[in-house]
């Protein structure tokens, strides 16, 4: 079913989707051997539209692409998006039909087909107030410790109905964004560090509550693949931070997994669980790991790194290639990015491509630079970019609006869906080369499970681009890239 375009301004497109109406995502199902599926979003409002073509054993363009797959690096975990607070308190104010098409487009096989979800551990800049599963003083064995009405009423439901409809197991990860504020130095959630020290009884009690956060949930038959071990640790650092957060240096971090964390979460069975470090920005990301994971009792406990966007358009890539060649056991993945997130930037940018565009160049080169999936921020959010306590308001590939009783994807939701849908899980990365360099086409290509190759090309410029794509084994598919445009292109070896 096509997008239901509205042209919000010009080259700004919106898809709406209410009770009678919501566009869905092709399933690229298995084509006879020589043929290929080009699926393209663009600028000018084309949204996964889908052209199978032959393969030519001739190409008249100089702009060919070799897909190699001799060089294979790492496996795709997934994409996804978070159960924030403020993400559930939006779908919840629509009619249950649109919730459900909403959650329908981004896990089910209708929509984009997430595999991953982030979740918040209690309350975050993206919630309506502050608050802890702990807020009683000195409670140090968690007698006091439950979820809170938002778990209930705006997360939860929403895991479920994700879980649900998902033809995929979903990877559930949780985040903390602060302790409750008398296990802290400032004795508030907004900044400040754990009391005492890694070993000492706030850490102790901490690492507990992680567990105890893992079990309430496994009550609700919800089980996480993954844990962060703090949000962005460098904001609690920071001096008077505006929302909740809690600081950690990279050898605090690393003593609290080596002496708290990790053996709270073996003892407790939740030994097999993903730990990730960091859950920051790239720029770090080196001196982060050397930190923590030079140390083999807190490099046991970590499966991989965990880095955030907002700062990528400054820092080269290099330096998650850096952190991998140092710690190749160790996968790297994406837990958080949002547009709209710099002071001078419009927080809601309706229907903007180049916010697309900046999310299909960030995940190409992440992938690129051995990054096994990325996670975006809210999953929806209002128009105006909440709610959001501090008023640290953003933009979301989906936005609702409530008194419609309707939401509309934005170009975003379409550029995540390029990768999402069809770098499925267990997917590899295998080695591309231009015959001759085009700094205007960017692109990444995978080896899928069923033995299909499927390449994601982003044009970033204004002009149409005739190239092909050669395996050395199925003649060239040749494809238009239009100017401005997101494309997937697939075709089995088989």
């Amino acid at each position: 079913a096509p997008c239901a375009a509205v042209t919000v301004s010009d080259g700004h497109v919106i898809c709406v989707c209410n009770s009678t109406y919501c566009d869905t995502v092709p399933s690229a199902d298995r084509l006879p051997k020589g043929q290929f599926v080009v699926i393209t979003s663009t600028k000018d409002g084309q949204r996964f539209n889908t052209k199978v073509s032959q393969a030519s054993s001739n190409t008249t363009t100089d702009a060919i692409y070799y897909v190699n797959r001799t060089v294979e690096r790492q496996t795709i975990i997934g994409f996804g998006g978070a159960f924030t607070d403020a993400a559930g308190i939006n779908i919840a104010q629509l009619p249950v039909d649109v919730q459900d098409r909403l959650i329908n487009s981004y896990y089910s096989k209708d929509g984009i087909e997430y595999t991953v979800g982030r979740v918040p551990m209690a309350s975050c800049d993206f919630s309506t107030r502050e608050y802890s599963y702990d807020d009683a003083p000195g409670d140090f064995n968690l007698t006091k410790f439950s979820l809170a009405a938002e778990d209930n009423q705006f997360k939860i439901p929403f895991i479920e109905k994700a879980l649900k409809v998902s033809p995929n197991p979903i990877k559930l990860f949780a985040s903390p964004w602060s302790a409750p504020a008398w296990m802290k130095d400032s004795g508030k959630m907004t900044g400040g560090s754990l009391l005492g020290q890694p070993g000492g009884q706030y850490y102790k009690t901490w690492a507990n509550y992680f567990v105890r956060f893992l079990k309430e949930y496994a009550k609700r038959n919800i089980t996480f693949w993954g844990l962060t071990a703090q949000n962005e640790p460098l904001d609690g650092l920071q001096t008077n931070f505006s929302f909740q957060a809690m600081g950690f240096t990279p050898s605090q971090q690393r003593d609290f997994i080596k002496m708290d964390l990790g053996p709270a979460l073996n003892e407790s069975g939740f030994g097999n669980i993903k730990l990730m470090i960091l859950d920051d920005q790239r720029l770090i990301v080196t001196l982060w790991a050397k930190s923590v994971l030079s140390d083999p009792e807190a490099s046991k406990y970590v499966s991989g790194i965990a880095i955030h966007w907002y700062i990528d358009s400054f820092i080269p890539a290099s330096l998650l290639e850096e952190a991998h060649n140092s710690f190749p056991d160790k996968f790297l993945f994406g837990t958080e990015a949002c547009e709209g997130s710099m002071p001078w930037e419009q927080k809601v940018d309706l229907g903007a491509w180049e916010r697309a565009a900046s999310y299909a160049h960030d995940i190409i080169v992440d992938l690129n630079s051995w990054v096994t999936g990325w996670t975006d921020w809210n999953l929806a959010l209002d128009l105006q970019g909440g709610p959001n306590w501090v008023s640290n308001f953003v933009d979301s590939p989906i936005i609702v609006n409530a008194s419609n009783k309707e939401f509309y994807k934005q170009p975003m939701y379409y550029a995540l869906g390029h990768f999402s849908k069809y770098l499925v899980p267990g997917s590899i990365w295998i080695g591309t080369q231009a015959q001759k360099d085009n700094s205007l086409i960017e692109l990444t290509a995978f080896l899928r499970p069923d033995k299909s190759i499927a390449v994601v090309i982003h044009n970033l410029g204004f002009d149409a681009v005739d190239l092909a794509l050669d395996d050395g084994l199925t003649g060239y598919k040749q494809v238009t890239s239009p100017g401005n445009s997101i494309q997937t292109v697939i075709w089995w070896l088989t």
